[in-house]
């Protein structure tokens, strides 16, 4: 059960894409039957498309396809699939992977490198070529703007809810629409994005702007989050301008529009990045880790990775039990240049559990464990050792996040 998931909100069509998915029955008709695995999403000429991708050194066959058309094409259609990630499948995967892209390729009219890939799921098997070749027939067939929420819904594995988040944003007098999507649940630490999100608008932006923004809305989003401290083989984060408002193009950094953009697209990814935390898989908290007074904003984000990712810190935090034996030592391996314990507070909430790296004297084991009995929390560390503050998002480690990967290929 997702913890605190927001209700649906009303989902924009974002001119200039159509979305169609189908049941290529990806995972065999045991599994989900019926359920929708594949999506496509098919763009406008003159779209503009940027990505982001996993640092992961076993990348998925589709990542480095994604990737090589990316460099090379004017990209106006993109192929997700769930239930098979087509990683750790060498070339063979990457010929299914151009497959599958010529097959979409001819269904709409494009050239095969106009076509980027993706996929999610099982990792090590090769695509059921034969099936998904049918599925994007279908999908290619029935392409609406207004589907994107069955898209989010094709895109899932062991997510539990859909994640998609949709604004209209008043730009030089003109509303323009953002609309996104994200999948992810387990295998979350990204270097990059999450498992896979995909991020849409109307407005115009200049071609060499839309890398940058998308890389600035991931580092204050998608690159603030885990759930296990494992970066998938597939991650991957996508970025469309279909270019089809009315409203000014986004030409450069100084204007205005530019501000007010970044600010919206920040807020839709944070607002996806915050879901997938939600949807942990076993999640039974979510919590807000802020690490502040580092001399760095790296020193912040090891403390707050070390927390976040500790199985000891982590059990504890499904246990509601405020240990400051297991905060002390996450904070410890942090490996931080310089380290002075004594500099060192710790706050549950507003509960100071420790100050000056010792139990707090007027701390009560009742207090922290009050807080931590609540379903969102924020753990606050201050380091006293600069200016800088760096925030994360993370989620418990429960008895069924064991059993769910335990079974994960059941």
């Amino acid at each position: 059960m997702a913890v605190n998931f927001p209700s649906q909100c009303e989902v924009f069509p974002v001119p200039g894409a159509r979305i169609g998915t189908a049941n290529a029955n990806i995972k065999g008709t045991e599994v989900n039957p019926g359920r929708d695995d594949l999506a496509v999403i098919f763009l406008a000429a003159g779209s503009k498309v940027a990505g982001l991708f996993t640092r992961n050194g076993f990348r998925a066959a589709p990542v480095l396809l994604a990737e090589h058309h990316l460099s090379r094409a004017d990209i106006r259609a993109l192929l997700i699939n769930s239930g098979n990630a087509n990683a750790a499948t060498g070339e063979p995967g990457i010929e299914d992977a151009r497959k599958c892209c010529e097959e979409l390729a001819a269904q709409l009219g494009l050239e095969a490198a106009q076509v980027i890939p993706f996929s999610t799921g099982v990792i090590g098997v090769r695509l059921p070529l034969d099936r998904i070749l049918q599925g994007i027939k279908k999908a290619a067939g029935h392409l609406s703007e207004n589907d994107w929420l069955c898209a989010a819904k094709a895109i899932m594995t062991t997510d539990t809810e859909p994640k998609c988040v949709s604004r209209k944003v008043e730009i030089d007098g003109h509303s323009i629409v953002l609309t996104g999507m994200a999948k992810g649940s387990g295998m979350i630490r990204p270097d990059m994005a999450t498992m896979l999100a995909y991020i849409a608008t109307n407005i115009e932006i200049a071609e060499d702007l839309l890398s940058g923004l998308l890389e600035r809305a991931a580092n204050a989003s998608f690159n603030r989050i885990t759930v296990d401290g494992d970066t998938s083989t597939n991650d991957s984060m996508i970025l469309v301008s279909t270019a089809t408002s009315s409203a000014p193009a986004i030409v450069s950094e100084g204007c205005a529009a530019y501000t007010s953009f970044l600010n919206a697209l920040v807020e839709v990814s944070r607002e996806l990045s915050q879901m997938i935390i939600r949807d942990a898989e076993g999640a039974t908290k979510f919590v807000t880790v802020t690490v502040s007074q580092g001399g760095s904003s790296d020193e912040c984000l090891k403390v707050a990775y070390a927390l976040a990712e500790s199985p000891l810190v982590k059990t504890a935090l499904f246990a509601g039990d405020p240990n400051w034996g297991r905060f002390c030592m996450a904070i410890g391996k942090a490996g931080l240049r310089n380290f002075d314990t004594s500099t060192v507070n710790l706050y549950l909430d507003d509960v100071c559990v420790a100050e000056n790296g010792l139990m707090n004297q007027n701390y009560r084991e009742e207090m922290g464990a009050r807080v931590m009995r609540q379903s969102e929390f924020t753990l606050h560390v201050t380091l006293g050792l600069g200016e800088s503050r760096e925030t994360i998002w993370t989620s418990d480690l429960s008895y069924d996040y064991v059993k769910i990967n335990a079974e994960y290929r059941t």
